[in-house]
């Protein structure tokens, strides 16, 4: 590997690392608040604040210039990607311990892998589809579906948020790829962070008033539905720490998959996982249990052995170019 390779990986990595921290602060910052705050006014909030951050970079890297696009439709699905991403995931956050929606999201690059076949025209060996089958084996221990509602402490449905999370996920990541040849990983972060101040307004002008959580006991739809509050004093700290922490995603994770292979940074996004174990543990008191534990093992296992061999594939194929020159 070439001088340039390695720095540009190392970057990556830097760059993603950061990106699984600020996400880790970020989802317990929003569960934390999700029992007094509906989650479209913490989402305007941070994504206002984190629009500043994110044109200050933008101003760095080149100007207002950068926004101009050739494939406007493209942009505009990516981040309607992200925004159903973001919101399943933090409406699961109510209602699920934090760990547990944290691995079930991280079944997104196993759809990764199954989705490069139709979407990139990428050939899946024996090796790494048996791997994608049993890190779905672990998303459906994970659902406990021996079990009955109430022993699970939170409807089937939440369950499945997670998953659809990391769904919607994997198919922005798999068009960041390509976005990302042409586009600047500041414009990206502006584009989503628009993108989320849009979709926060429109549930303000639907729902701000709360008049459709009336009545309701599901944590997960009051988090969604509930009435617009003035934060309280002590909150506006944890707001604009999330509003911060917003820029630092949208930028750090875009700029990841920009400048490094994904098979190279992607298995660095597994630092998440301990970090919401940690959250749980040291906030809420959480810890997994024996079957949750199992089923994240299955997952994590799973990701990181695609992500090797994906490694591994693209390490054959430049010594074949690299001989083929010769």
């Amino acid at each position: 590997m070439s001088e340039i390779a390695q720095n540009r990986s190392g970057t990556g990595i830097a760059f993603i690392v950061a990106g699984m921290v600020a996400i880790s602060v970020n989802d317990m910052l929003i569960k934390q608040l999700s029992g007094g705050y509906p989650l479209h006014q913490m989402v305007f909030i941070r994504s206002s604040i984190g629009m500043i951050l994110s044109l200050a970079l933008m101003q760095v890297e080149g100007g207002v210039s950068l926004l101009k696009t050739r494939h406007p439709l493209l942009h505009t699905v990516r981040c309607l990607l992200v925004v159903i991403s973001n919101m399943t995931f933090f409406v699961a956050l109510a209602a699920v311990p934090l760990a547990d929606v944290t691995a079930l999201f991280f079944a997104a690059p196993l759809f990764i892998t199954v989705l490069s076949i139709p979407v990139l025209g990428e050939k899946v060996g024996p090796l790494r589809m048996g791997a994608v089958v049993v890190g779905f084996a672990g998303v459906i221990i994970m659902q406990r579906p021996w079990e009955g509602s109430d022993s699970l402490h939170a409807d089937r449905i939440v369950l499945i948020l997670p998953v659809i999370a990391a769904l919607t996920y994997a198919l922005n990541q798999l068009m960041t790829r390509k976005l990302g040849a042409t586009t600047k990983a500041s414009a990206l972060a502006v584009y989503i962070q628009a993108m989320f101040i849009l979709v926060s307004i429109g549930f303000y002008l639907v729902a701000g008033d709360g008049r459709y959580a009336e009545g309701v006991d599901n944590p997960s739809l009051n988090f969604l539905l509930r009435a617009w509050t003035w934060p309280a004093d002590g909150d506006w700290f944890y707001f604009i720490w999330l509003g911060l922490n917003s820029g630092i995603v949208g930028y750090c994770l875009a700029q990841a998959y920009r400048v490094a292979d994904a098979a190279t940074v992607a298995p660095f996004e597994y630092v998440g996982l301990p970090m919401a174990v940690f959250w749980g543990w040291l906030i809420w008191g959480e810890l997994p249990g024996p079957v949750v534990w199992l089923g994240m093992a299955l997952i994590m296992g799973a990701g990181l052995f695609v992500f090797l061999r994906e490694r591994q594939k693209a390490r054959r194929i430049a010594r074949t170019e690299v001989k083929g020159r010769y």
